[in-house]
């Protein structure tokens, strides 16, 4: 039913190309009935990305790193790699050696997945890219990648959204303490409703 609803979209031209194909990522995921089936769907998805659309994905994490005061930057840069790229090939690793197909857990919490997934068309498009130097290289699809690697991390792994270990202004850093993490900015973005902080595993840090 949702996917031939979006397609109705398309073709009243409701919806473009790259929202059409957002929507149709999230249908995908909102069907998944475990832990297993979503690290499935989103190593397929994030295979269909091109070496460039990486270098663009790549290129745009640079230049916010870039923006940074330093030396806050240089501490923090190997933790915002890694929290992409580093779960990226986790990921993908984890799909070709069959681990997801062995992994039939449920989710931790349902109803916040479902929610998460219903944010990410129009998470896609909330940013401004106008303020990166190159927007007409940048799509909705480029952010799309970002929700992906995050749903891995968060409700496949059950990690936090931000690496154990990455630090914040203030000297704060996320944690972990026996089997649970700590964020200090777990609470802190509850009005920014795109932020990936709101469905994070971890809890505030106290």
């Amino acid at each position: 039913m949702y996917c031939y609803v979006i397609s109705d979209l398309m073709s009243d031209g409701i919806l473009t190309p790259d929202q059409f194909a957002i929507q149709s990522t999230v249908s995908r995921m909102a069907r998944a009935t475990n832990k297993g089936a979503l690290g499935t769907i989103i190593a397929e998805e994030v295979l269909t990305y091109s070496m460039f659309e990486l270098q663009i994905i790549g290129g745009r994490l640079n230049v916010e790193i870039a923006k940074l005061p330093y030396p806050y930057r240089e501490r923090v840069r190997p933790y915002l790699r890694d929290q992409i790229f580093g779960a990226y090939h986790t990921l993908l690793s984890q799909y070709r050696t069959g681990t997801f197909q062995k992994m039939t857990s449920s989710f931790r919490d349902p109803d916040l997945f479902a929610s998460y997934c219903q944010m990410i068309p129009d998470g896609c498009t909330a940013w401004d890219e106008r303020m990166w130097k190159n927007p007409e290289i940048w799509s909705p699809k480029h952010r799309l990648f970002y929700y992906l690697i995050s749903a891995y991390t968060m409700f496949v792994e059950d990690l936090p959204g931000h690496p154990v270990g990455m630090p914040f202004p203030g000297g704060q850093f996320v944690e972990r303490r026996g089997r649970e993490y700590y964020c200090p900015i777990r609470e802190k973005e509850k009005d920014v409703f795109f932020s990936i902080c709101n469905y994070c595993p971890a809890k505030p840090t106290e």
